[in-house]
């Protein structure tokens, strides 16, 4: 019912579902954002849990929603044989490894994340002046780790699988909303005023989304063999940042039980979400 309803209000084109997912995903985003204009002070405990649902809903959607599609798309072709009904994990693997190495490198072109979050900086970078690694940070390090995320919703749509595009739009909007409000705390702890460069850096952290949705489903479109390796790329991307962000970040601070049940309620709401929207 639902991805009929969306085929029937934005249409069939990919790259105009994808455009229209990527401002809904930004939409969120700002909505998490804001939340620091009425949210005085979350507190570590809830902003650990949220972290780690949202961190649940990437995991379960980098699967459900890119991997096991992506796989599902690499039947082999044996010369001579009308269909053999093999698929291959190889271009899927390819893509994940190389979302992994983009990333990773990405990761060392600037300053860790939670440096300006907790003040702790990792062992091999240091900790520069606040308000410097603060615009290095909410301009750079923000949109590096959320390209993998607006990727994966264009790839999604791209695929012409609209249920896929529709669960990935979903699982990265849930999860934008506890990040976009992560960033405009950081902000806040990094002397910033909350009404002004806090709430706006939050949200335009999760504007450069929305350019990259159209460029995955034009990309996926425009070369369709492609597309298990950008289904892989944007998996192993999101998965990377879960790994070496989301998930350092929400036991760094005492609360590691609140953040694997949160991540644990991720995984469940996403799998219902995803189970729901293919019926």
């Amino acid at each position: 019912m639902f991805e009929r309803a969306f085929v029937d209000l934005v249409g069939t084109n990919p790259v105009t579902q994808a455009l229209v997912a990527g401002c809904v995903i930004a939409g969120m985003n700002m909505v998490g954002a804001l939340l620091v204009l009425v949210v005085r002070d979350p507190g570590d405990r809830l902003l650990d849990g949220a972290l780690g649902f949202a961190a649940g809903v990437m995991l379960a959607a980098s699967f459900t929603s890119l991997i096991v599609p992506g796989i599902d798309l690499t039947e082999v072709v044996v010369p001579g044989v009308p269909a053999t009904g093999l698929l291959s994990p190889v271009p899927v693997l390819a893509g994940i490894v190389l979302g992994v190495l983009v990333l990773d490198q990405a990761d060392h072109w600037v300053p860790h994340v939670h440096v300006l979050v907790t003040g702790r900086a990792r062992p091999d970078q240091t900790v520069v002046d606040a308000k410097v690694a603060s615009v290095i940070l909410f301009i750079v390090a923000i949109t590096i780790h959320n390209m993998p995320e607006g990727l994966a919703v264009g790839v999604g749509f791209g695929s012409g699988n609209v249920a896929n595009g529709l669960s990935l739009m979903l699982a990265i909007g849930i999860q934008n909303v506890p990040e976009g409000l992560a960033v405009s705390i950081a902000a806040v702890n990094a002397g910033f005023d909350r009404g002004t460069y806090a709430a706006l850096t939050g949200i335009r952290s999760g504007l450069v989304e929305i350019p990259l949705t159209v460029v995955g489903a034009v990309a996926v479109t425009m070369a369709a063999p492609i597309l298990p390796y950008a289904m892989g790329f944007a998996a192993g991307g999101m998965l990377f940042v879960i790994s070496d962000e989301i998930l350092p970040e929400t036991h760094s601070r005492g609360h590691e039980r609140v953040a694997t049940l949160g991540t644990m309620l991720g995984v469940v709401v996403m799998l219902y979400l995803d189970v729901a929207l293919a019926a």
